[in-house]
């Protein structure tokens, strides 16, 4: 009888807590939908960049190069329509007058066989592009010279195939990127800020006096970022795919998981600030001196390679950089997760550590 009453009474105390955190998970879920800060930052703000930097980088269209000519420039009667959109000037200074307020991207003299060339240093990008484009002419030009003086010759010709699938559009690095920050400002700012508060509220505390445990009120937390992180992949990846059109592939759904270990390891950074901080704006200045230098060192808004060598040795320590290349490698070229172990191994060991160093310096005394 008496084991027959402990297995009951155990079977009820599971009910009860399962109760208590379907009860506190609705609580918690309901006040995260309410937070419009929490909905701004955590979803909003991510979205916003990369709407904005997908719009901006995202074009496909190439743009002609603007361009002065100086007196009669003969060489710009090869080019290929659309190429160039040509100005004339009446000198070199009234061209190099229009370089310098960016009506123009180059500037071009032709003097008999020489051809001077002065690219924009106002916009230096532009410039290079069209001292790129009038060189190629310049070149296709001289082919065609050599080619009438030796009909016999052959001449070399490129031929320029794409490799790996083509060109990474900026949509492409952009949206598993933007979502690695994402997820990290959700579980820093998220975890950051709820200590804090609880710290100032005594909330623990309290929380010792009504049937629910401290284990179920922290699991239903845990659960709430959980939930939203999932919730952000399905929103990132559904504007990413219909808005600028992202191809998913087969491994897609894998993002989920990788998403959830990556929530994790930011949930503990936050644990580890929150106990730091004192008061909320604290807190939050705390998490933004640890989210935005770690998205520009991990190639969230740009591709790393292209960040300078110490920037790259940097964000090997960053648990962004191992999400932003899992996420890229299962969501945009298809590999498999065998294929992103390193990334989850080091995730999985980064989460484990900084939660570890936080159970062991957090004060649960101010709670």
């Amino acid at each position: 009888m008496s084991l027959d009453t402990a297995e009951a009474r155990t079977e009820r105390a599971e009910r009860a807590g399962g109760r208590a955190y379907l009860s506190l998970f609705k609580a918690l879920g309901r006040g995260w939908i309410r937070d419009r800060s929490q909905i701004f930052f955590t979803i909003l703000l991510p979205l916003m960049f990369m709407v904005l930097l997908a719009s901006v980088f995202g074009s496909g269209d190439t743009a002609a190069s603007r361009i002065v000519a100086v007196g009669d420039v003969a060489v710009l009667e090869g080019a290929d329509e659309g190429e160039f959109t040509v100005t004339e000037a009446a000198d070199l200074d009234a061209a190099l007058a229009m370089l310098r307020e960016g009506d123009a991207d180059a500037a071009v003299v032709q003097d008999g066989s020489t051809v001077r060339i002065y690219p924009s240093g106002t916009s230096s990008t532009s410039g290079a592009i069209a001292e790129g484009r009038l060189s190629a002419l310049v070149d296709d030009v001289n082919v065609e010279v050599l080619s009438a003086a030796a009909p016999g010759e052959p001449v070399l010709a490129t031929e320029v195939e794409e490799a790996d699938g083509g060109a990474l559009q900026p949509i492409q690095y952009l949206a598993p990127g933007i979502l690695a920050w994402g997820v990290a400002i959700s579980g820093v700012f998220g975890a950051a800020g709820t200590i804090v508060d609880w710290k100032r509220d005594k909330l623990l505390r309290r929380l010792r006096l009504t049937p629910a445990s401290v284990r179920t009120f922290l699991g239903a937390k845990v659960s709430v970022n959980l939930v939203v992180a999932l919730g952000q992949t399905a929103v990132f990846l559904t504007v990413a795919a219909l808005g600028f059109g992202l191809r998913l592939s087969a491994w897609t759904w894998f993002a989920a998981p990788l998403v959830l270990l990556g929530t994790l390891a930011f949930l503990a950074i936050g644990v580890v600030i929150g106990g730091i901080a004192q008061t909320s704006p604290a807190a939050a200045g705390l998490s933004n001196l640890v989210t935005m230098p770690m998205a520009f060192v991990s190639g969230a808004f740009y591709p790393l390679a292209l960040s300078p060598q110490w920037v790259q040795w940097i964000s090997y320590a960053s648990p962004m950089r191992y999400l932003n290349e899992a996420l890229q490698s299962v969501v945009v070229y298809g590999e498999p997760p065998s294929a992103v172990l390193p990334q989850i191994g080091f995730l999985a060991a980064f989460a484990a550590v900084v939660a570890f160093v936080s159970w062991k310096t957090f004060k649960f005394d101010e709670l």
